[in-house]
């Protein structure tokens, strides 16, 4: 019997399973439909590991103080419980789309429209906030959309996990929240966070909403100063409240005080190098003794007059950078977020993924032996080269698909990738 079948069977009384909506770090999602109340819900079974590590008794303990937020941009938790060793919340089953899908279909959001999203989200953190409740867990995936208004789903759901599993969290390499919105002292495994963590994880929410790789001269100098307060590393140099950053958002006079040394703020400075900044922010929280270190320095635009950003960092041993005559490269996302080298000797090293927001690097599957890496446009993929002078050149999705070989007849140079869609080699 499957999964979806013994969880039917252990609903059976209360909720008809209809169907699988997708899954998450921490929990699958389905459609079902409340028997009592005659109404759709999505309902949310955690994975079986983690509901086996956190225990029953702990985890609906921890999940009914969310049960009593109310808020109109806050999606209300209908129910919990346990049933045949699943454990299980249930929430309104809301008609509409994820902010990810929203962004993602309309690929530009309207300033004012991006502006007034973040404030009604920040409206309900600051809510949550002064009930003691820290979401942890701030992105577009958790904002649903509903006839034009933010709903913040999951409220709660992750602190629930993280304070019923203790240290067992950790020690099972579970993590909570998602990198590329966790704040650095999130990211650096403090299990005490405020409502300056939330603060960090709307701001960078609402740097994504415009494109990072389109400029957006129109962005109001107070947005973009607001957004730039939100994401300082420090949590002592961000907004204390969700409410202050929102009333920042709205208030056009709003502007960072100038020091002596002062780099060039974010309203002149290129996304790409705004993004570098914020990268460079999170990376300056982190530090882990390990062998080996690189520094990367990023150039913003030259047609205006831009700081260098450094991002140092280290490496354990066995990852760190090969950087030969005939392999320098160090491959960087088209976003700013990931880099791909290789380790060891041509022909017998690995490529390793290294997100800037992570701790250390991951061996890509397939690639043994490679080096030479360039991004496709949309970095999602890498082309490498794998031997020595008359070499194979290769392409890996970084989703988990095999590699395939484009041709056995490249040179030992490396190849790029261009923007037009055609890899380019010797």
């Amino acid at each position: 019997m499957s999964v979806t079948e013994q969880l039917r069977v252990a609903l059976a009384d209360r909720y008809v399973i209809e169907e699988e909506l997708g899954a998450g770090g921490m929990a699958t999602v389905y459609l079902a439909h409340d028997a009592k109340h005659n109404r759709k819900v999505a309902l949310k079974v955690l994975r079986p590991e983690l509901a086996a590590m956190i225990g029953a008794e702990r985890f609906l303990q921890e999940i009914e103080v969310t049960a009593n937020l109310q808020h109109p941009h806050i999606l209300p938790l209908h129910d919990s419980g346990e049933a045949d060793s699943f454990l299980y919340y249930v929430m309104p089953f809301v008609e509409g789309e994820t902010l990810r899908a929203k962004i993602e279909r309309e690929k530009q959001l309207g300033i004012d429209d991006a502006v007034e999203i973040a404030r009604n989200v920040a409206a309900a953190l600051d809510y949550a906030h002064r009930k003691g409740v820290i979401h942890r867990d701030i992105k577009p995936e958790n904002v649903l959309m509903h006839d034009g208004q933010p709903l913040i789903a999951d409220f709660g759901i992750a602190l629930a996990v993280s304070h019923a599993g203790g240290s067992r969290l950790t020690e099972t390499g579970l993590s909570i929240g998602t990198p590329h919105y966790m704040s650095p002292e999130q990211a650096m495994g403090d299990r005490e966070l405020d409502a300056r963590s939330d603060v960090y994880s709307l701001g960078a929410m609402l740097y994504e909403i415009p494109p990072v790789t389109v400029s957006r001269d129109t962005v109001p100098s107070h947005v973009a100063a607001a957004v730039g307060k939100a994401l300082n590393k420090l949590p002592a140099d961000r907004f204390v409240t969700a409410a202050q950053f929102a009333e920042a958002l709205a208030n056009p006079v709003f502007t960072l005080p100038v020091t002596v040394g002062t780099e060039v703020s974010a309203r002149t400075m290129p996304p790409s190098a705004r993004r570098w900044k914020a990268i460079a922010g999170m990376l300056g929280a982190i530090t882990v003794l390990l062998a080996g270190s690189l520094v990367l320095s990023v150039l913003g635009d030259d047609s205006e007059s831009q700081p260098v950003v450094r991002v140092g960092m280290t490496f354990r041993e066995g990852e760190t950078p090969l950087s030969t005559p005939w392999n320098p490269r160090i491959a960087l996302s088209p976003d700013g977020s990931n880099m791909v080298y290789g380790s060891g000797t041509p022909g017998q090293g690995q490529l390793w993924l290294r997100p800037f927001n992570l701790l250390h690097a991951a061996p890509i599957p397939g690639t043994e032996g490679g080096y030479g890496a360039t991004f496709s446009p949309d970095g999602r993929a890498i082309a490498f080269l794998s031997g020595a002078g008359v070499t194979p050149l290769h392409i890996v999705s970084l989703t988990g698909e095999p590699p395939i070989t484009l041709t056995d007849s490249a040179r030992w140079f490396n190849p790029t990738w261009s923007e037009d869609g055609w890899v380019y080699f010797t």
